[in-house]
């Protein structure tokens, strides 16, 4: 019965190990699938087609502009009001010509009476010609319609620091995108070594209580023999039940990690995916990175494009003190009825220049601010970068150091148990000594397993900070 047992197991796990998923397997499900991925990479998206359309603020702007225009009085010159003027000023004009060329002629000037006759024939003859009524402009309703164009020509710098600025934003999604593709590969590391972690503790827990199982048939054969007293087999059935339930946490704790292993992946939390691989110890000896490692974490270098950022949002405060010139046109595609007044087309140019506003010195004071905020970060952020690796470097050595120790105390703990049932199979040890050696032994592994799982763990935080936790597949396949 137990050579079927084992055949069943063995075919099980050559089926189950046919299916599994390796690490590798996650980092590229999670490229393709994960949603913070995905979510970094629409942003970086947007902010392309941003920058490319600053790119275009270069181009002129082309307005289609309409209108519809009802007045309450169609729009004129009164006339009437500047008749005496004009009548009183062209009479004398008219005279002041008739006496001059008199002069011309007799050296002399026009009696007042001839004069009186010229100014009254002359006025009252522009008089009669006169309008008597006021001309009007316009219609008392008139639509437009035309094309109206608004060309840059020099804006103070303020087009290339809007690009500037775009492209600015440009990078730091780009570093979005890396951080959020850094950071889920490490949680999925981190998870799939703790998987990894339950699998070993699962295949050791589950010899311990295939152990108490065989112990059980001892007791209950040396009870039915009155070799034990009948309390021996209860201690036995107290420890086998114990270690059952231990198994059914360490199953219960797997179920949870595959949903949360399957939400980074990307894929829906039922998928079914098979990780059977056991945690395996490989030591590392590690390198001090040379140099200012540090730049290529995506971490530092959001603080870097911060600091471009900053620079461009100075240029741009100061661009606000300068003038803008535009060239402007418009035509009148509707030409009928338009006021006199408004041209069937005109071109110009434009100038705009604020003289005067109380916020733009406060604003390059703060952009300026703003540099040296940015600076002060960066800095930070790689100082803080350097003191992790260090801290994670110690914590490898440490923990590689405790696994050397555990690994001794690991083989000693198993040879000394086999030995111990060797002894109660002679009837030389009780089945009480048994179980008291298989729980040693079994907790033993798992300070060793556990020891082994912080020192994965923390190898793979050290090629995070380094920035490509990717790196851990080296050690873990």
């Amino acid at each position: 019965m137990r050579n079927l047992y084992g055949l069943f197991f063995i075919l099980c796990s050559y089926t189950t190990a046919a299916q599994s998923l390796k690490l590798e397997d996650c980092f590229r499900l999670a490229a393709a699938n994960n949603l913070t991925v995905q979510q970094a990479q629409t942003a970086l998206k947007a902010g392309e087609y941003n920058l490319e359309a600053e790119k275009k603020s270069y181009l002129p702007k082309v307005d289609l502009l309409s209108s519809y225009t009802y007045l309450s009085n169609p729009l004129t010159i009164n006339l009437q009001e500047t008749k005496n003027g004009i009548v009183e000023g062209s009479s004398k004009q008219s005279v002041n010509a008739a006496n001059e060329v008199y002069r011309e002629i007799t050296g002399n000037d026009l009696s007042q009476g001839v004069q009186d006759r010229i100014y009254k024939a002359s006025s009252d003859i522009i008089g009669a010609l006169y309008p008597n009524y006021n001309p009007q402009l316009s219609q008392r309703s008139y639509f437009l319609a035309g094309l109206g164009l608004r060309q840059p020509i020099w804006l103070g710098n303020k087009l290339d620091a809007a690009k500037n600025i775009a492209s600015a934003a440009v990078s730091t999604q780009r570093v979005n995108v890396d951080i959020a593709q850094k950071e889920v590969n490490f949680l999925i590391a981190s998870q799939y070594i703790r998987i990894l972690y339950l699998n070993t503790m699962l295949a050791k827990q589950e010899a311990i209580v295939a152990s108490l199982l065989k112990n059980k048939d001892y007791a209950d054969e040396m009870v039915k023999n009155d070799v034990l007293p009948p309390y021996q087999k209860s201690w036995t059935n107290v420890v086998l039940t114990q270690a059952q339930t231990q198994l059914n946490n360490l199953s219960l704790e797997k179920k949870n990690a595959i949903p949360e292993l399957n939400k980074l992946m990307g894929q829906t939390l039922e998928a079914d995916i098979n990780i059977v691989d056991t945690l395996q110890y490989i030591g590392t000896t590690l390198v001090k990175p040379e140099g200012a490692f540090w730049v290529k974490n995506p971490i530092y270098q959001l603080a870097d494009s911060k600091s471009a950022y900053a620079e461009t949002a100075e240029k741009i405060s100061k661009s606000f003190t300068l003038p803008n010139i535009f060239a402007v046109g418009n035509y009148n595609l509707y030409q009928k009825d338009l006021p006199v007044t408004i041209p069937d087309w005109f071109v110009g140019l434009e100038l705009q220049w604020t003289l005067f506003n109380g916020q733009t010195r406060k604003r390059t004071l703060a952009a300026k601010e703003l540099i040296q905020e940015s600076a002060l970060a960066q800095k930070n952020a790689g100082e803080s970068l350097q003191l992790q690796l260090l801290v994670a470097k110690n914590k490898i050595s440490a923990l590689q150091n405790d696994v050397k120790s555990l690994e001794t105390a690991k083989n000693e703990a198993i040879t000394t148990t086999k030995l111990i049932q060797k002894r109660m199979e002679n009837q030389l040890s009780s089945p009480k000594d048994v179980n008291d050696a298989l729980l040693v032994k079994a907790e033993i592994e798992k300070t060793y397993f556990t020891a082994v799982l912080g020192y994965y763990l923390a190898l793979t935080a050290y090629y995070n900070i380094l920035g490509d936790p990717m790196e851990i597949t080296k050690y873990v396949q």
